[in-house]
């Protein structure tokens, strides 16, 4: 019973657009010449939806910074345990003829791997076709980027320079740390169209390919789950603050972090619209937005304090989207 009293609510909704439409023709802006003729001069307000899906791309770059982890190294060169990883195995009754191999900066080491992500995406704008230039259109426009996600086991992993113990060693490939992450964006943007025809009038039953450009605003949330197996980040007295741990040199379990940040956005569209009436046109199209940094953090419990943690950069968020658009 529910249900149907909600879906009847649209009923005046779609009343209203029907109603607006046909009056459409004679509400355009315009004037009347002399002998009585109207004149049209193209200008229309807009309404447009859509939805479908949207392809994230973009290089991660390690943020942590100075974070220096001691470890420990095995008589053959070919294994590193950190001091907590060292410890648990010594306690364990094993590693006691691994020596101690020098500090290493996990801020140095690189992600296993860069952001490609896949999510749906959704957007709605308003607008107004240009008097006497109808072919140009403004748009005011919203672009939700649904929650996609950037997962990475191991997270870093690289060859590395110790020092102390072993100054000047490299020692190949070692994994750290592992991430398991989503981000949501969305776009508040102002986007300039030209659709390709002549005259005033749209024309109907006919494709019209357009092109579009724009700057925008972008929202992005990011969640971090970031989980630390090895001990790699643990017993750092500066990492303390996000996570908990039974003891000082137990293994910290990380808060999962929340983080809102905001930056700029430009924007590129291509597609074509097709008119079903001279006041509804189908639309399909790709929306390319690039935005040059997205950012994950460790927080504390309650979401006060924040540490860099890696980041996006140079992020293509490739949108193809169906929708209809309204012009009155």
């Amino acid at each position: 019973m529910g249900m149907k009293c909600r879906s009847l609510l649209f009923i005046p909704l779609l009343s209203c657009l029907v109603f607006g439409a046909a009056r459409a023709n004679w509400e355009y802006s315009g004037y009347y010449v002399g002998d009585g003729t109207y004149t049209d001069d193209g200008s229309r307000f807009t309404v447009s939806l859509r939805g479908g899906a949207a392809i994230g791309m973009g290089g991660i770059k390690n943020e942590i910074g100075e974070l220096n982890q001691l470890y420990y190294m095995s008589p053959d060169g070919g294994t590193l345990l950190s001091e907590l990883g060292y410890l648990q195995c010594t306690d364990a009754g094993g590693c006691e003829d691994y020596v101690m191999a020098g500090y290493a900066n996990l801020g140095d080491l690189p992600p296993t791997k860069d952001f490609d992500s896949f999510g749906f995406a959704a957007g709605a704008s308003l607008g107004w076709t240009i008097p006497n230039k109808p072919q140009w259109r403004i748009e005011l426009g919203w672009d939700h980027i649904s929650e996609s996600e950037y997962n990475a086991s191991p997270f870093l992993e690289g060859d590395i320079l110790l020092t102390g113990g072993a100054k000047g060693d490299i020692v190949a490939s070692f994994p750290v740390g592992a991430v398991q992450s989503q981000v949501t964006t969305d776009i508040i943007s102002v986007m300039a169209f030209y659709d390709f025809y002549t005259g005033i009038q749209k024309p109907t039953r006919t494709m019209i390919p357009y092109v579009g450009f724009g700057v925008g605003y972008a929202d992005i949330q990011t969640t971090l789950n970031f989980s630390d197996k090895f001990g790699d980040f643990s017993g750092m007295y500066e990492l303390f603050p996000y996570g908990t741990s039974s003891q000082d040199d137990s293994l910290i379990q990380f808060y999962r972090s929340e983080l809102d940040s905001v930056n700029i956005a430009a924007l590129l569209s291509l597609g074509f619209s097709y008119g079903v009436t001279e006041n509804m046109f189908f639309d399909f199209g790709a929306r390319a937005a690039y935005v040059p940094r997205i950012r994950w953090a460790l927080s504390n419990e309650d979401g006060t304090l924040h540490r860099d943690w890696f980041s996006a950069e140079n992020v293509i968020y490739v949108n193809v989207m169906l929708g209809i658009r309204f012009e009155f």
